[in-house]
């Protein structure tokens, strides 16, 4: 087992991995910019170190000065959470050479499946269904054409470099796709470096759901179940809920195989997530493999009663998976508490937060790195809180997750509660009758 693990990132989730390695007798170093100087997982870690100023690229996402950092408190291991550089293949590379062992996946494994068009051939190989579009990138904007007449409109473009919601645009027809092509290459480019794009069949009131996996580095893989990830936002995920109110036995059953099937096919060791598209007739779809811990990882951990971060620990140590396929019997839910302002179109508030008092109770729990005085920087992701419920059933998980909304109080910046509150109210959402669309008609 490891005995000091650098946490290469910031605010609740280093807060999260901090807690688990304490549990777990391994000592721990965070790493911040100036702008975290003051943050909970500096406090709490067994050592700090300074890694550069408020910007991203100076400071997290900066290899040399995460590698420095590493070197100089000696540590073995280094984890870097959600975001970031979790999914870089050069950084996970660079620790290899090192001597360090990123506990995520492989250069190879993030180089397979972070680019989209070569994750969607090794999955069509490896027999997962895969939505209908081109064979690889699309070569020309004749090339487009000629594509979207086979695999029928509507269709949308993608950028294989993409993420976050950016570089993808839906063409409904023929005289549409000139347009379409050259702004989503122009976004592609000026985004990720990268304007290549390939095209898939665009597939209407789809759910996102998800199946959480783990694979050992002796070709073992299992599945923990689904996760309901519908209620996004510009393809940011709002609300996440396991299970999810749309599956049945026998889609859980055919999904979870599926989701095996892509773990193996890459050789996955770890944690991570197969995502998928099910369409209204509960058809589905490989959409990506995240090949890192997730963000909604703890509606998961509350159903089967496990910590996840622990078994990637494990899992990255050389242990074999602790477990096989499993079903929850509990319902969880999960709302992301966003630093923004719900009344004005999501507009992101940074600012201090001058009072603030977290619910509690028989199942819930709050993963968080706020307090109050604490200062929101407008420099990163306006996630401050995640709010997580457990109950019997999903009617008395709402119910749990209202209450807890109304207890919860932060005061000195606008938040997402408001937004969360009147969700929860909704009738379509109580009925579980919602898709990745339902934000287009929510009135708030």
């Amino acid at each position: 087992m490891f005995k000091k693990i650098l946490i290469a990132n910031r605010g609740e989730i280093a807060l999260r991995i901090i807690r688990t390695c304490k549990e777990m007798g391994i000592q721990t170093v965070a790493v911040y910019s100036t702008a975290d100087k003051d943050s909970l997982p500096v406090r709490f870690a067994d050592e700090a170190v300074c890694i550069g100023p408020a910007s991203s690229a100076l400071s997290y996402l900066s290899i040399p000065n995460i590698i420095a950092a590493a070197e100089i408190t000696n540590a073995d291991a280094i984890h870097p959470g959600y975001g970031f550089l979790s999914e870089n293949e050069k950084f996970s590379k660079v620790c290899e050479e090192h001597d360090i062992k990123f506990i995520g996946a492989t250069p190879e494994q993030i180089s397979g499946m972070g680019d989209k068009a070569n994750a969607k051939a090794t999955m069509i190989a490896a027999g997962v269904p895969c939505i209908p579009g081109s064979k690889g990138l699309l070569k020309s904007l004749d090339d487009a054409i000629k594509t979207a007449v086979k695999v029928k409109y509507p269709i949308i473009l993608k950028a294989t470099a993409g993420g976050g919601g950016k570089g993808m645009r839906v063409v409904w027809k023929e005289e549409d796709m000139e347009a379409a092509w050259d702004a989503t290459r122009a976004e592609s480019a000026a985004a990720f470096g990268n304007d290549g794009l390939y095209m898939e069949k665009f597939i209407e009131e789809p759910r996102h759901i998800e199946i959480q996996i783990a694979g050992d580095q002796f070709g073992n893989a299992c599945h923990l179940s689904e996760r309901d990830c519908s209620i996004q936002r510009r393809h940011q995920k709002l609300v996440e809920e396991t299970p999810s109110p749309f599956m049945t036995e026998r889609l859980r059953k055919k999904m979870g195989a599926a989701a095996i099937k892509a773990a193996k096919a890459v050789k996955y060791e770890g944690v991570g997530t197969v995502e998928f598209l099910v369409d209204k007739h509960r058809e589905f779809y490989f959409m990506e493999m995240n090949t890192r811990i997730q963000v909604e990882h703890t509606i998961t951990e509350e159903v089967i009663n496990y910590d996840l971060i622990k078994e990637q620990i494990k899992l990255a140590a050389g242990d074999k998976i602790t477990g096989g396929n499993l079903i929850p019997n509990m319902h969880a839910i999960q709302c992301r508490i966003n630093a923004e302002d719900p009344d004005s179109n999501f507009r992101p508030s940074p600012g201090k937060i001058v009072n603030y008092h977290a619910p509690g109770g028989h199942g819930v729990r709050i993963d968080t790195h706020v307090y109050a005085g604490y200062e929101i920087s407008p420099n990163y992701d306006s996630m401050i809180s995640k709010l997580i419920v457990v109950a019997q059933t999903r009617e008395e998980a709402i119910l749990k997750m209202k209450r807890a909304l109304d207890e919860y109080v932060i005061e000195g910046i606008k938040t997402t509660i408001p937004f969360h509150q009147k969700l929860m109210e909704d009738p379509k959402f109580k009925e579980g009758d919602f898709n990745t669309s339902f934000m287009e008609t929510f009135e708030y």
